[in-house]
């Protein structure tokens, strides 16, 4: 656990790196299930980014709440949102004590689609004549275009899932991509050049919208960075030092409550 310093400088907390079932996976008895490593123990994909004194939070799945509380996070500023699958979605409900105690509003931003998404799921939310309660937030919609909270810029990457257009994010030296499957080479260059690249890696073997791990060290090996984090692991992969072993000095696999500084 750790307090969050407003003083300090950029850095990114995973709140979450498994994919969207979790590790353990109920049922499972497989050796990532059954490790006592604790970084083994994922929540649903997500971070914390400290960012030019800004709070952020990118996804907002099932786990928020102990996520929040796990990390000691007690503000945030916004919530920046990749797409609208459950697993990034379902603990939006979950803001509402930064609305009730803080007394005020979080912003999200997030594209059209999402929002359209989000109406579908918590009717109540976006509803103006919603119940007293419901979770307050404003809304912003982006796009593929560079846009600023507080003047600071955040470049948006545009990213398949699949069939599905998503967003990734740069925050001056880092990249933070989730759930991709395939990254254009426009959106390539606008991760060239960042010192800390977080990239998906579900399992070693193909996938149709998610990155295996091979796919994942190319494109490692094309961008550069001095570091890359793993992050939406599936029970795919093996534990934790395991995988560990088997990946460039520059890359490491990521963990729930990691902490880095870019």
């Amino acid at each position: 656990m750790m307090n969050i310093d407003n003083n300090e400088g950029n850095y990114i907390i995973f709140l979450g790196t498994g994919t969207s079932t979790g590790i353990p996976v109920i049922s499972c008895k497989c050796a990532t299930c059954t490790s006592n490593d604790p970084r083994d123990k994922r929540f649903r994909t997500s971070a914390f980014i400290h960012y030019n004194g800004l709070k952020l939070v990118i996804d907002c799945g099932p786990d928020f709440r102990l996520q929040m509380i796990n990390n000691q996070i007690d503000d945030i500023d916004a919530i920046l949102i990749t797409h609208g699958h459950r697993d990034h979605i379902a603990g939006i409900d979950d803001i509402r004590p930064f609305n009730f105690i803080l007394g005020k509003v979080i912003s999200l931003y997030a594209k059209e689609e999402v929002m359209s998404q989000l109406d579908k799921e918590f009717p109540y939310i976006l509803n103006p004549n919603g119940y007293f309660g419901s979770p307050q937030l404003e809304y912003h919609n982006i796009n593929d275009n560079i846009f600023f909270i507080e003047n600071n810029p955040i470049i948006p990457i545009p990213i398949f899932h699949g069939k599905l257009e998503i967003l990734g994010f740069r925050f001056g030296n880092l990249a933070y991509i989730t759930d991709a499957s395939q990254i254009p080479d426009s959106s390539m260059e606008l991760i060239k050049g960042v010192d800390i690249l977080i990239i998906n890696a579900l399992r070693r073997s193909p996938h149709i919208s998610h990155l295996s791990l091979p796919q994942a060290l190319e494109i490692i090996g094309e961008i550069n960075p001095k570091k890359a984090f793993l992050t939406h692991l599936s029970h795919f992969l093996p534990p934790h030092l395991q995988i560990l072993k088997d990946l460039p000095n520059n890359v490491s696999p990521a963990y729930d409550g990691l902490r880095v500084e870019f």
